[in-house]
């Protein structure tokens, strides 16, 4: 099981496990859920009755990943996720995967490290179907913006794709020369549906800001790709590509939405990998 971290504010120590529970030295405990996640949440992370994504967001992109619209992204990421070989046991890696949603990403990423692998999520619904598809690996409800619940200097990979980007926690965490790999929307992502349904097909290029982010935090940029493919929607596809995006469709715009039949979109994610340098 990948080493954890106790979250209650200002405790230092590692979890243990004992039984079907966390502990920690100082005696806080933490128990597993039934479908196989650990809730780290405290209170002072919700700042709502149910954080994280909406119930109708999650399920969305659970579909549109189940349909396989990003396994071409898979296997551009596919080069920065290999492992060293598995004859030098010190080298394996820990990959912390922030925001890691449904958990489609994880298994198909790192299939061979379940053991090694954390993914964290702030929605209970999210966590509940990744913990449910591999649960073989460590999944953890959490707010990832406040606090990373792992040792410092002990995670050798971060990972987020389209997701928050806490740089100080990622800073605390991240071993010498670890690597993080992050994913953004390109500016082409669903450009044609902006166009239609929401009459906004402006192009934001978000890379630049991110590499920026990171550098000041003492990450260099190693390598950048473009990824982008594609591909004909059908009218289900449509609706739960703005649902999972935060663009589902405002009232106003449903008549736009209703008369889509299949429609040619482009898909597009800028994808960096980037070292750290200390």
């Amino acid at each position: 099981m990948f080493e954890l971290r106790c979250t209650v504010r200002d405790c230092p120590h590692l979890l243990r496990r004992r039984g079907s529970g966390l502990f920690c030295d100082a005696g806080h405990h933490f128990d597993r859920a039934k479908e196989g996640y650990w809730s780290l949440l405290q209170p002072q992370d919700r700042r709502s009755r149910h954080p994280g994504d909406s119930d109708a967001a999650v399920l969305a992109r659970h579909r549109w990943l189940q349909r396989g619209y990003a396994a071409g992204l898979i296997e551009a990421l596919r080069p920065w996720t290999e492992d060293p070989p598995d004859d030098d046991p010190s080298l394996s890696l820990r990959t912390l995967d922030l925001g890691c949603g449904e958990g489609s990403f994880g298994p198909a990423l790192f299939p061979a490290e379940a053991s090694r692998y954390c993914g964290i999520d702030l929605s209970k619904r999210a966590i509940k179907l990744a913990a449910r598809g591999w649960p073989e690996a460590t999944w953890v409800l959490a707010n990832a913006d406040r606090f990373l619940p792992a040792a410092d200097a002990s995670v050798h990979r971060v990972v987020s794709l389209f997701g928050r980007r806490p740089i100080e926690e990622i800073g605390r965490v991240i071993a010498p020369a670890g690597t993080c790999i992050i994913a953004v929307p390109g500016e082409d992502d669903l450009i044609e549906l902006r166009q239609r349904v929401q009459q906004a097909g402006h192009r934001r290029s978000r890379w630049e800001r991110v590499v920026e982010e990171m550098t000041s935090a003492g990450f260099e940029l190693a390598d950048r790709k473009i990824w982008q493919h594609r591909v004909v929607l059908e009218p289900d596809a449509i609706i739960d590509a703005l649902a999972m995006t935060y663009r589902a469709a405002r009232h106003s715009q449903q008549a736009s939405l209703e008369s889509l039949t299949a429609t040619p979109v482009t898909l597009a994610a800028d994808l960096m990998l980037f070292c750290h340098e200390r």
